[in-house]
């Protein structure tokens, strides 16, 4: 439940660090596991500050149109209930990490984190509401896609009004088409977002 006493200042939104999206899954992101440390190095520094942590992940039906099979343009991937779907093992998310599952329903793609829901808790209330319920201004995402649920992600926390920083070396591109990764980051700049690493300068933003 939300918790109507306590204002968070930040959130992270950890997007879809999923097997089927790491090496050797079924729509691997190439070195799509190298996220990982960069990632527990930012969860790590969450749970000593008590800022609240969204973990996305696609939950696909085992018959949806986003998989090309029935119609769409992916091969089946995260579907409910299964180890594909499960996140990374190596992934440290706290216990009170909020877990958003999207793309449950048969006709959806459901790119974005803030399309997803929680199956218990919080009343129903989208990411969005919960997030402006609990004072949090700020969000840093990471994970995977870049130029896909990565972007999606970060381009609608924009439109939502918050200031939205992209952790870059916690991310990792699809890049069907090469340069899709730069593009995608080229368009969330141009939106407002601030590109940001971990590990190298966090006070700096990538030139």
């Amino acid at each position: 439940m939300v918790n109507a006493t306590k204002r968070y200042r930040g959130a992270i939104i950890v997007v879809d660090v999923q097997n089927d999206f790491c090496p050797g899954g079924s729509l691997p992101v190439p070195n799509g596991n190298e996220v990982i440390s960069a990632l527990n190095a930012v969860l790590e520094l969450a749970q000593q500050l008590d800022v609240l942590v969204f973990a996305s992940r696609d939950w696909h039906p085992a018959e949806t149109s986003h998989f090309a099979d029935f119609g769409g343009v992916w091969p089946t991937h995260c579907v409910q209930d299964t180890e594909g779907a499960a996140f990374h093992p190596d992934l440290h998310l706290p216990a009170t990490a909020h877990v958003l599952s999207k793309g449950t329903l048969k006709d959806e793609d459901a790119y974005s984190a803030f399309q997803g829901h929680e199956e218990q808790g919080d009343d129903g209330l989208s990411l969005a509401e919960i997030l402006k319920t609990e004072g949090v201004e700020t969000v840093w995402i990471g994970g995977l896609a870049t130029d896909y649920c990565v972007k999606a992600t970060a381009l609608d926390a924009v439109r939502n009004g918050f200031t939205t920083v992209l952790l870059v070396d916690a991310c990792r591109a699809v890049d069907i088409h090469e340069g899709d990764g730069d593009r995608a980051l080229e368009e969330m700049a141009q939106a407002g977002v601030k590109l940001m690493r971990t590990f190298i300068d966090n006070s700096q933003e990538v030139k």
